[in-house]
């Protein structure tokens, strides 16, 4: 129960009135009998004004010992109770026992029905059972996602300055005590929560000095608080912040009690718990949001090296009306961490929606780089590490996905799915993601348009297939890889070769019969598990290659081979709107245009997108990756809320 009594029997007496404290709203339980007239008799119950009394008689046969009789529902501060006994068949009572009950309004609340305001639950069950769905209860609460405290340990700190800004990020919890205040002192009242759910949020309590200094009375280091009782009413608001995202380790519920404990006068008897009141809060979760949203804001490495892609990314977020923030970066980084590292997601309660960055380092000598302290005002920061602070050398952000919402065979998604890579069977010496985990991120990995939607497929058959047509057209002569200087591709490990020895490449042939295989593998599982049909899923040409990993130390290095792109892979584009900004192929050109950028246009451009091609070779073979690996788009929550769905 939400509510919880601990109140002993109350025995009543012929002799003198018992006398005993109740927290209003609760059951108490009278003994009538045991110290009740000896002869045969029935009992009367009547209350005072305020007290809704229950009139009857029980027969002394009934009342087996110890007998009881449960009172209800007391609304006022000082109900006075009168049992009155009968001899069988007479009139008149042969004895009279008198009760006097004390009333202590005991109240923990928080903003259970999600509207944005701490009232009084009228169902006092609601507080306890956290419940999903649209008429679900239950409050929320957020994570500290201030970037400021990032870095900063507060375990051990009891102080922290809150700020007014930042009291809107926080949830609320308030402490309604009422009672006589002659009678408060001989009880305390103890906030607490278990030992384990201290671990995962902050509980503040500002100070009474009218400064922004709060004081911590439950965190990591504390999961109980005594607080003092002065005065016959007491109301306190405390500010609860949570500390890491829900997880499969960490179911996201934290309870939080208040105990109302009689303190004993004897050294040698412990303390009475009388009364517990307890709310539940669930943690806000970690939202990916699909590029099918609308784009906000574009983060850009600017480096000298990475100069085109900075100047189309930037005239992109202009036609779409979106703001550019600069980060810079050590040119021998070369913004790595923003493709390995970092997504942006939101996180979301009832009183506040914050945008953020989650990071999930792979390298751990790099915590600190200017992303941090680059962020637009109001964007939040949050590091996901592993439970043993161990870093497999595939576990980056860029192996999760997340598809638009859908509805698949009759269950809605209105957040969409995440799309993890996986091992389809154990491999050795893959550590983390498997090779062909890789390989299902190279199909997940895709651009989901905003109207249908529709999946963009990495295809080397559909590239084959282009090439032969041009090859049969006439073209065998034309140069993959025409205009890129020799120094690129030599530290790319590539050559230009003409489409007819491309053909005629039966090693090459073979490695990309080995893609198109695992990339299939995942086609019926995308189609069933995203609710597609066949011409929902669009095949783009693409060759890839199986070489070593080039970002990665030796020492962790597969023993099998990854797939990258043979040329840069034209599904790292970056959707804004309905302007795409694609990774420049350098394929074959036939009368001066080149056939991959026309082949993508005609799949694109009669669903309405407009293509623009960056022409940035390093960007996307270098030694960064394949990825889109210098920018990374803050973009619009869905509209639909979280608490709103049924798992």
């Amino acid at each position: 129960q939400a509510m919880m009594s601990f109140q002993n029997i109350i025995r009543l007496s012929l002799d003198s009135p018992a006398h005993a404290v109740c927290v209003i709203g609760t059951e108490i339980c009278l003994d009538l009998s045991s110290r009740g007239p000896c002869r045969e008799t029935s009992e009367a119950i009547t209350g005072n004004q305020g007290y809704p009394p229950r009139l009857g008689t029980w027969p002394r046969a009934l009342l087996l010992a110890p007998a009881l009789q449960r009172c209800h529902g007391f609304r006022t501060l000082s109900p006075q109770v009168s049992v009155k006994y009968y001899g069988l068949n007479e009139d008149a009572p042969v004895g009279k026992a008198v009760l006097y009950l004390t009333g202590i309004e005991v109240s923990l609340e928080a903003d259970i029905y999600r509207n944005g305001q701490v009232e009084v639950s009228r169902d006092k069950q609601a507080k306890k059972k956290w419940t999903w769905g649209p008429s679900g209860r239950g409050a929320i609460l957020l994570v500290n996602c201030n970037p400021a405290d990032a870095s900063q340990q507060l375990e051990d700190k009891t102080k922290r300055v809150i700020f007014s800004e930042e009291i809107k990020n926080l949830s609320q919890m308030t402490l309604n005590v009422q009672g006589p205040s002659c009678l408060l002192k001989k009880y305390r009242l103890v906030l607490h929560t278990s030992e384990e759910e201290s671990k995962k949020a902050r509980v503040y309590w500002p100070r009474k000095d009218n400064s922004s200094t709060f004081e911590l009375v439950l965190g990591p280091s504390q999961h109980a608080y005594t607080l003092a009782l002065l005065g016959d009413h007491l109301k306190e608001t405390f500010y609860l912040e949570a500390m890491v995202f829900p997880s499969a380790e960490f179911s996201g519920l934290i309870a939080y009690s208040v105990s109302l404990v009689e303190e004993s006068q004897d050294p040698l008897i412990p303390e009475t718990p009388l009364y517990k009141d307890t709310v539940v809060f669930r943690v806000a979760p970690c939202i990916f949001i699909p590029c099918t949203q609308v784009p906000l804001e574009v983060y850009l490495c600017r480096e000298l090296q990475l100069q085109g892609f900075v100047d189309t990314v930037t005239e992109l977020s202009e036609k779409s009306n979106s703001q550019v923030a600069s980060v810079y970066e050590d040119p021998s980084r070369l913004g790595r961490w923003l493709q390995d590292e970092m997504a942006f997601c939101y996180t979301q309660a009832p009183h506040k929606t914050t945008s953020l960055i989650l990071d999930t380092p792979r390298a751990p000598s790099l915590d600190e780089f200017p992303m941090k302290y680059s962020l637009s005002p109001g964007i939040g920061y949050m590091t996901h590490d592993t439970e043993d602070h161990k870093v497999a050398s595939m576990d980056s952000i860029g192996n999760v996905m997340v598809s638009p919402p859908v509805k698949v065979q009759g269950k809605e998604y209105p957040l969409g799915r995440v799309l993890i890579g996986s091992s389809f069977y154990p491999s050795a010496g893959i550590t983390g993601v498997s090779h062909h985990a890789q390989l299902r991120k190279l199909a997940s990995d895709s651009s989901f348009l905003s109207q249908g939607f529709q999946l963009l497929l990495a295809s080397p058959g559909a590239c084959y297939k282009l090439f032969q047509e041009k090859q049969k057209e006439g073209y065998g002569d034309a140069f993959l890889f025409d205009g890129v200087r020799a120094d690129q591709l030599l530290s790319n490990r590539r050559e230009a070769k003409t489409i007819d020895q491309l053909l005629a490449d039966e090693s090459l042939r073979k490695q990309n019969e080995y893609v198109e295989k695992c990339i299939h593998l995942n086609h019926d599982i995308l189609k069933t598990e995203l609710g597609l049909v066949e011409q929902d899923i669009i095949e783009i040409p693409q060759l890839f290659c199986l070489e070593k990993l080039t970002n990665v130390p030796s020492d962790q290095q597969p023993k099998r081979l990854f797939a990258r792109p043979y040329f840069p892979n034209l599904l790292r584009m970056i959707v804004m709107g309905k302007n795409l900004g694609i990774p420049k192929p350098f394929g074959p050109q036939i009368k001066g245009t080149c056939c991959l950028e026309e082949k993508m246009r005609c799949l694109l451009e009669p669903l309405g997108f407009k293509c623009t091609f960056i022409s940035d070779f390093d960007c996307y073979l270098a030694d960064v990756g394949d990825i889109c690996a210098c920018a990374t788009v803050r973009r619009v929550p869905f509209a639909f809320k979280w608490w709103k769905m049924v798992p």
